[in-house]
This record gives structure tokens, C-alpha cells and sequence, in this order.
């Protein structure tokens, strides 16, 4: 058996019911693995979020004309902007973005795009060049050169699956499927090297790290500030407020990653686009309204992305695969921009949107000024993209 089945197997042993938050791992004495008190969280929306009724252009005749039966009216959008405005159902969005903690990178995807969801996902978490199949993800690529030993819990992916964004050659991250159901464990092993059979050893190194921080986390979600911030009973709020209580506790993991499913809206997309968006929206809020009272906003970077947008024009009664969307970065002191230009829906790619900005240009622009990584060591060799940070 190979070493990625083998992080496969231990993902989902991490990630089962026998295992607790109370494994996770705290990186407080790791002095190499603390870069000033940055981190960044990830939400992947997955499905294929329709960027144009998320971030609207409701001042362009060509979406009315296109999406006769879907767009959203110039009356219900939210904080217009150069032409641009937000869903109605993504208040939260537009009070951060007047806030000034909220950047929009318009028009964002890669050259030859795929509209297959798994590929473009792949494609979004490994970021290859040439769109090579990579077995290794970018974020697990970073946690390889920034832990010079296995840590644990590097990166911290809170979902029912393991994310190929966070696999690399050592198992630096942990995936908890379900942290209400997990349970501690007594003791580890104290030998890594066991047997003849280095990959028997390598599983069993995991199996004894998920259990090497139980004291330290317990320390940091005792030292977890109580918050008055009321979170949704919602999964994707449980998830946020799980990682707000992790990052006020000290466990100073790098990246927490989680996502929210449902936008692949073919059909009867402006009920289901809405109650996604009031989902995520609320959510988020809530996750920057923690952050913000606790000052610890300006230490924690949310980057909210899909792995392709739809196609301009609607089916009737929803949207089909397209190309590029938006993306929003909130809080870690971005610049708060609407950056890019407005969606050209006068000059579309065989009805879809041409991407302007690469998505591992923002991936460039975070290690530089977020991790303190250079992003040609993970081999990506796209621009930091200027003016996010």
C-alpha cells in the first residue's frame, strides 16, 4: 500500500468517532512554526458557486438580458459599489465590506478551464502549473518545508472528508469529522519505529501524534475566551465556531480549513442560491463578529472560494458549470478593495467568463504576506497578486 493510501486510512482515523478534539495539537512552544500570530481559514464552497447572483453586476443590461429568469433585482442588491453589489441575502458581507475588512477579487479562475467539479477542485488544491495531477496539495506542500518535523496539527480541516489541499508527504494536518462525538485517549506509544515495515510505522507514527497534544489542548480551549457572539445552529457555524475557539485558545495552528456544500444549482437556483448565501452569510458574521471583539481579526485571514463559477446565461431555471467567480478575503488587515474589473459580460468565452486573475496568484499572495512563505518553493510561480494585503 502506498503512503497516500495510507494518509486516506489515518485521515479518516483522525477524522472518526474513536478520536476527540481533544487531540488536537498546540503549536504555542513551537517557535518555528509561529510566524508573528498569523493564520488563515479557508471556506471552500463546493458545487460551484454562481458568482455573478453572489457579487452582482446589477448596473450591466447584458445580466438582465442573459438571466431573464434568475438575476436579482436592482432594488434587492446590497451595498453598490463601481456598478457591483451583494446578494440580499449577504447583509453580514456588505456590513464587512463597509467596515473595511472585506476584499472582492473579481473574475478569478485559470487558463483552460475544467468543468468537472472533482478536477476543478483537484486543480484548486494542489495548484498545479501545467495542470499536472499532483498528489500533494499546496497547503500540504507549505506544511512539509514549514514543520521541519511532524506536527499534527499544522493545519486543522474540520469536515466529514479528508481535503487534498492539506495532504503532503508528512501528515501534518488532522481532519475532525465530528468533534462533539470525539473522545481522549490515555496514552500513546513512544516509538515510532516499530517494525520492519516502514509504512506500518508510518501509520502508527500518526496514530500515536493525534494523541501527543491532548494535554496542550486542553490548556488552550480552557484559555478560550467565552464568547457572547451567538452562532447559528447551522453545520457550517458549528464548524467556524470550533475554529474561533481553537484560534482564542492559543492552539496556533497555521491553517484551519472547512466547507459548505449544495451550490450546484442547475435547477430552482434562486430558492437554494438564497439559502446557501443566508448559510455562509451568517455563518461568517458571526465568525468575524468573535474575531473582532476578542481583537484577534487582524491575526486571522478568511479566504471564501468555489472551485468554478456558472455559465452567464441561465437554463431557465438555474445555471449549468461555467468559469471564473469571485473571491472574498476577509479580516488578516486586507485592503478592504473591490479588486479587478467588472465581469465583461460583452466579451464572454463561448458564453462564459475569461478569468483575469489566477487563483495561485492570491495562493502567492497569501504565503508572502500572511505565512512569510515564498510561493516558488511549493512551485507555484504566479505573481503575489498586489493591493490584498
Amino acid at each position: 500500500m502506498d503512503r497516500r493510501k495510507f494518509l486516506t486510512l489515518t485521515g479518516t482515523f483522525t477524522g472518526g468517532s474513536l478520536l476527540l478534539p481533544n487531540f488536537l495539537y498546540s503549536f504555542g512552544s513551537q517557535n518555528n512554526l509561529v510566524l508573528g500570530e498569523q493564520c488563515v481559514v479557508f471556506v471552500q464552497l463546493n458545487g460551484g458557486n454562481d458568482g455573478l447572483n453572489t457579487f452582482i453586476p446589477f448596473e450591466d443590461a447584458i445580466y438582465y438580458g442573459l438571466r431573464p429568469k434568475i438575476a436579482i433585482s436592482k432594488t434587492e442588491v446590497l451595498n453598490s459599489s463601481k456598478g457591483m453589489a451583494f446578494h440580499p441575502a449577504l447583509k453580514g458581507f456588505a456590513s464587512i465590506q463597509q467596515s473595511g475588512d472585506l476584499s472582492v477579487i473579481q473574475n478569478v479562475g485559470y487558463p483552460n478551464p475544467v468543468r468537472s467539479h472533482f478536477r476543478s477542485q483537484e486543480i484548486w488544491q494542489t495548484a498545479p502549473t501545467n495542470q499536472e495531477y499532483l498528489n500533494d496539495g499546496w497547503l500540504g506542500r507549505y506544511l512539509d518545508l514549514q514543520c521541519k518535523e511532524h506536527q499534527p496539527t499544522a493545519g486543522i480541516n474540520i469536515d466529514g472528508i479528508d481535503n487534498l489541499a492539506l495532504k503532503g508527504e508528512e501528515p501534518n494536518s488532522i481532519t475532525i469529522k465530528d468533534p462533539n462525538q470525539f473522545r481522549t485517549k490515555s496514552k500513546a506509544e513512544n516509538d515510532n519505529q516499530l517494525s520492519d515495515n516502514p509504512q506500518l510505522d508510518f501509520v502508527r507514527k500518526i496514530a500515536n501524534s493525534v494523541v501527543e497534544g491532548s494535554g496542550d489542548i486542553q490548556k488552550a480551549l480552557a484559555k478560550s475566551t467565552v464568547s457572547d457572539v451567538v452562532y447559528p445552529k447551522t453545520g457550517l457555524a458549528k464548524n467556524l465556531e470550533w475554529i474561533s475557539k481553537l484560534i482564542k485558545g492559543n492552539l496556533n495552528s497555521k491553517i484551519y480549513y472547512t466547507s459548505l456544500g449544495g451550490f450546484d444549482t442547475h435547477d430552482n437556483q434562486l430558492a437554494i442560491h438564497k439559502n446557501k448565501l443566508t448559510e455562509l452569510n451568517d455563518a461568517v458574521f458571526s465568525f468575524y463578529e468573535d474575531l473582532k471583539k476578542t481583537q484577534q481579526l487582524q491575526n486571522v485571514s478568511v479566504v471564501v472560494f468555489s472551485e468554478f463559477g456558472r455559465r452567464v446565461k441561465d437554463n431557465g431555471r438555474g445555471t449549468d458549470h461555467g468559469t471564473a467567480a469571485p473571491m472574498f478575503v476577509i479580516g488578516g488587515n486586507n485592503s478592504g478593495k473591490i479588486i479587478g474589473s467588472n465581469p465583461k459580460l460583452s466579451d464572454l468565452d463561448n458564453g462564459d467568463l475569461k478569468h483575469e486573475i489566477d487563483f495561485r496568484s492570491v495562493y502567492a499572495s497569501i504565503l508572502q504576506n500572511k505565512l512569510n512563505f515564498e510561493a516558488s518553493k511549493i512551485g507555484i510561480q504566479n505573481k503575489a497578486l498586489e493591493g490584498l494585503f
